[in-house]
Formats: structure tokens, C-alpha cells, sequence
């Protein structure tokens, strides 16, 4: 609990983003240890002067921590660090991921598959029944779809999932002690059932106009792949689509005709080499080799391994992937107590002898 006083604290430190805090917890050893530390052993750290080190000595951010951890404990909401199992994986190596986000809800964020659906907030009504086309193309598969809760696309792609009893998330740009738009508070609470809410905002944050490109970026990070559906040239989903393809994500855009507004955006990513066109699941399905129809391989024994002879720490390697449906890396590494280097060799062998299968994001499946 104390230590949670200090992860929270961390994030309202004014002047400390997410690259900031997370050299201060690097440099110090620790979150406790960040606030333990002393004026001249904290202007020591690169990138941190006097004025910041003067912030951190504020200590009315473990007041306003503990306030939000009361609020979290009331209405059921996980705080999840950036350093905790929990907290998306394949968000996590970015160097602007959050320090901390606030989940409520009952999805398994690091779900072996994950797909952002994006678009404009006033589609076509050609556009929304692509959307749900897409999303029941993907229930087969099975995925978390991901979205930001906004009028038109986002709301559509959550919806259709609720209809179609398929986890979904939306990713909020505000605090958890509000909707918006209010109109989607029906959907959002049963979400919380079937999916869950997800912010980097305090409780008490509204939902600012700056705040939404924020949270695009978390949706691009936390995905395997973004598909978009409908956008103009400019706005929240071509962001998304930068983002995801700065993060090295697969981007997918819907064609359209080309004189409409809302089909120039998507043309324009296909166009400038930033997404694949898209007309069906399937597709992205193809893209990230998904089995077909999820059809999962049973009794994931790594039955293969019989046929190879493999060094102790690959046998450690495939030990640990038999009890995971999809580990991260770094995970992986922990676990394994082979340093990231090592482990990337020996889980290339195992990729060439067909008994292990890299994803998006860092992350291995056997196969």
C-alpha cells in the first residue's frame, strides 16, 4: 500500500512526464527511494535541474496520492505501474508510455490478440456497417478490440462487440469518475463486464482537448495492429496511425470512394506506404498469421522439441512458453533469468526450428 502511495505521487510531480519518471525511478533505484533522496542527490541525475528536484521535495503529492488511491479502492478501479505484470506489455517499452494507468474492468490486457479499430466520429453509414462487418469478421479470432469510446467508429466497434459477447476496451482520455461523452455511459458500464476502461488520467482529470492525442497513443502501443475505418486527412485517427506505425504496429485503412472526405485519410495512409488496405478480417488476420479460424493448436506440449536436441537454457525457454498462452520478452527474460541479449539469440534458433513463433510487440508464442 505504501509503496502504491509512491507510484501514484510519482505521476503528479509537476514538470515529470513519463520519460522523466521513469529515469528518476532508474537513477534511484526505486519510487520510495526517489523521495528519500536529498535536493543535491537528485540534481545529480541527468535530466534532472533544480526546479524539478525542488518539485519532487513537495511532498503535498503523497497527500494527493493517497486521496486517489481512496477514490480507486471505492469504485473498484486497478492501478496498474508500468513495471507491474499486469500493465500492457506490449505498451511498455516505449519510452512515452505511461508511468501509470487506471483500469477498470475484467479483460486481460496482454490477451495473445489485440486490435485497435479507429475512425471518425461522424461516419457514413457505409462506414459503420464496414465496422461491424470487421468486428464480426474478427470474432473467430477472437481478439480484445480496442477503441476510444468516441461518437461514430469507436462507439460502433464497442457496440458490436457487446452484441457479439467479444471483450472490448476503451481507452479514455480522462479520469475514471466520468463518461464522455455521457451518452455512452450505458455501454461503458457494461464494458466494465465484458472488456474494461482504461486511462492514464487521475480521477479527477476531465476530458481536456489535449488529453485525446494522449490517448491515441496508447491505443496504437497496445495493440498488434490498428484498422481504420473511415477519416479524414487530418485528426485523432490518423494520429493513431502514425503512432502505431512509430511503434512499428501494422496500420490497415478501408478504401472508399475516392471523392468522400472520410475515405481521403484512409487513401492517403495507403497511398504514402503508412497502413495496407484492408477489406475484411481476414486480412489483418493474414497479415499477423493467425491461424485460420482460430483454430489453437491443442495441448500446447511442444511435442515439436521431440524431434531437435535443445540446450538447457532452450529447454528452459520452451518450459516456460508451455504454461503461457503469449509472453513478452522481458517477461520472458525474468523468468527465464537469461539476459535480454542471450535470450534473443536462443529464441531465434528456436524460431528457425519452427517450435517458437515471434508477435507483435516483442512477445513469443510456441508454436
Amino acid at each position: 500500500m505504501k509503496d502504491l502511495v509512491y507510484k501514484v505521487a510519482l505521476t503528479k510531480i509537476p514538470l515529470v512526464g513519463a520519460v522523466t519518471a521513469k529515469n528518476l525511478v532508474s537513477y534511484c533505484g526505486g519510487v520510495r527511494e526517489i523521495f528519500e533522496a536529498n535536493k543535491n542527490q537528485l540534481t545529480k541525475i541527468p535530466g534532472i535541474g533544480e526546479q524539478i528536484a525542488r518539485n519532487v521535495l513537495h511532498q503535498n503529492v503523497l497527500e494527493e496520492a493517497e486521496r486517489e488511491i481512496e477514490y480507486l479502492e471505492q469504485h473498484g478501479i486497478q492501478p496498474l505501474f508500468y513495471l507491474d505484470k499486469n500493465y500492457p506489455q506490449r505498451l511498455r517499452p516505449f519510452a512515452d508510455a505511461p508511468v501509470m494507468l487506471y483500469y477498470k474492468g475484467t479483460a486481460n490486457l496482454n490477451h495473445h490478440r489485440t486490435i485497435g479499430i479507429v475512425g471518425t466520429r461522424t461516419p457514413s453509414p457505409h462506414g459503420l456497417k464496414i465496422c461491424e462487418e470487421l468486428v464480426e469478421g474478427f470474432l473467430p479470432y477472437k481478439p480484445i478490440i480496442v477503441s476510444g469510446l468516441a461518437y461514430g467508429i469507436d462507439i460502433a466497434a464497442h457496440r458490436k462487440c457487446m452484441e457479439k459477447g467479444m471483450e472490448t476496451v476503451a481507452v479514455l482520455g480522462h479520469g475514471l469518475s466520468r463518461i464522455y461523452p455521457q451518452q455512452h455511459l450505458k455501454t461503458a458500464m457494461e464494458m466494465t463486464e465484458q472488456g474494461g476502461l482504461l486511462t492514464e488520467f487521475a480521477s479527477h482529470v476531465g476530458p481536456e482537448r489535449e488529453n485525446f492525442p494522449m490517448r491515441n497513443r496508447i491505443v496504437a502501443g497496445m495493440c498488434d495492429a490498428v484498422v481504420v475505418v473511415e477519416t479524414a486527412t487530418r485528426g485523432g485517427s490518423i494520429i493513431t496511425a502514425q503512432q502505431a506505425n512509430g511503434y512499428n504496429r501494422d496500420v490497415f485503412a478501408v478504401p472508399g470512394r475516392i471523392k468522400d472526405k472520410f475515405s481521403q485519410g484512409c487513401h492517403f495512409l495507403i497511398k504514402n506506404n503508412m497502413a495496407s488496405l484492408v477489406e475484411s478480417a481476414g486480412d489483418v488476420a493474414k497479415v499477423l498469421r493467425w491461424p485460420e479460424k482460430d483454430e489453437e493448436k491443442n495441448g500446447k506440449s511442444a511435442q515439436p522439441a521431440l524431434f531437435y536436441e535443445l540446450t538447457e537454457p532452450e529447454k528452459t525457454i520452451v518450459d516456460i512458453l508451455q504454461q503461457a498462452e503469449e509472453i513478452g520478452v522481458d517477461q520472458l527474460s525474468y523468468q527465464s533469468k537469461i539476459s535480454n541479449s542471450e535470450l534473443a539469440s536462443l529464441l531465434l534458433n528456436l524460431e528457425f526450428k519452427g517450435l517458437v513463433r515471434s508477435l507483435p510487440g516483442k512477445r513469443y508464442v510456441l508454436c
